[in-house]
């Protein structure tokens, strides 16, 4: 069986590598890999922190993927994966009921969290907190390693190829755009009519000696922001949340409501390098649930990962794999299937 996959951003990536360890002959496609969301991605592995009301599908799914994530990486290598946990903290009284609603939430999911002392933790943080949830199982990953490792196990071409059995839609948030657009596609094509949308997040990468170790997601005066330390220096902030098209133009409002939430959060970013600006553009849909499954015979859909691209990333690859081998899913995706909407 030949089968094409189209779009080389980690969702496409993993699945061709899957899918060449099974034994296909397979193909990536993409003219420009660099335009996809991964790039920009924090990399949080968040099934518990990510979780939310309404979802409970997407969170049985996130959770699969989350346990798969320690034997996928130790496959790709040093991707800089750590399981250090997630920490989220409020300040005002606003954001403590924030925080009391979700850890209702995991409570009722019997999801693992417990309430702390933020500081006690990680004491660089602003000693104005005033409450915090660690949730142990939210680990993290840098997706830019992960994304490198993977290029060098699956062939990416800027051009599709001939002919093949079966493609894969792997395309993010350009998947509904009409064939031949002035957008440009990875491939050149698309599947016109699935519900995927653009949404509009900015990214900020800086560099210095970090002193925490989880990932801190803050939650500060009705404003959201997380922080992500890794091993050599760089911190992640982000993200902001917009719908904006298919700009991935960077503004001075999105960069100085990060930097001012984060240090709030960790003062100590303050005297840190800014070394990037940058804005991607999550695949979502209507429900901020993916869609995954078999669109017709020769056509795989997996798409609309929407925040969730990097922690569903190991999941995806194996269900895909299976519908290309015509073998059972491990998980039920009758919830994510691509016509859900029609």
């Amino acid at each position: 069986m030949r089968v094409a996959v189209q779009g080389a951003g980690i969702i496409g990536l993993s699945i061709a590598w899957r899918a060449l360890s099974a034994g296909l002959d397979v193909t990536v496609h993409d003219d420009n890999p660099a335009r996809g969301a991964s790039n920009v991605a924090a990399g949080m592995l968040a099934p518990v922190a990510e979780a939310y009301f309404g979802e409970a599908d997407l969170l049985r799914l996130s959770l699969a993927s989350a346990a798969r994530w320690p034997e996928f990486a130790a496959g790709l290598g040093e991707v800089g994966y750590r399981d250090d946990g997630t920490l989220l903290v409020g300040r005002t009284g606003d954001d403590l009921r924030e925080l009391a609603r979700l850890f209702q939430l995991y409570a009722d999911w019997r999801l693992p969290a417990e309430k702390v002392d933020p500081r006690a933790l990680e004491p660089a943080l602003t000693p104005r907190l005033r409450g915090g949830l660690l949730t142990p199982g939210d680990h993290q990953v840098d997706p830019r390693r992960v994304l490198a490792a993977l290029r060098e196990r699956v062939p990416v071409s800027a051009t599709p190829p001939g002919k093949v059995d079966v493609t894969v839609v792997a395309t993010g948030a350009w998947t509904g755009q009409p064939r031949g657009s002035a957008i440009g596609l990875p491939g050149g094509g698309a599947v016109v009519g699935l519900p995927v949308r653009p949404v509009h997040g900015e990214v900020l990468r800086l560099r210095g000696e970090p002193s925490i170790r989880h990932v801190v997601r803050g939650y500060i005066d009705g404003k959201y922001v997380y922080i992500v330390p890794r091993k050599d220096g760089e911190v992640v902030v982000g993200a902001t949340t917009a719908e904006r098209g298919f700009s991935t133009r960077v503004t001075a409002e999105g960069v100085r409501d990060l930097l001012d939430t984060a240090i709030e959060v960790l003062p100590e970013l303050a005297d840190y390098e800014l070394v990037e600006a940058r804005a991607g553009l999550r695949p979502g849909t209507p429900d901020n649930a993916p869609l995954i499954g078999r669109l017709d015979p020769r056509t795989i859909v997996s798409t609309g990962h929407y925040r969730h691209g990097v922690l569903l990333a190991p999941i995806t690859a194996e269900v895909v794999t299976s519908l290309l081998l015509d073998r059972e899913p491990s998980v039920d995706l009758a919830p994510f299937a691509p016509g859900r909407f029609s």
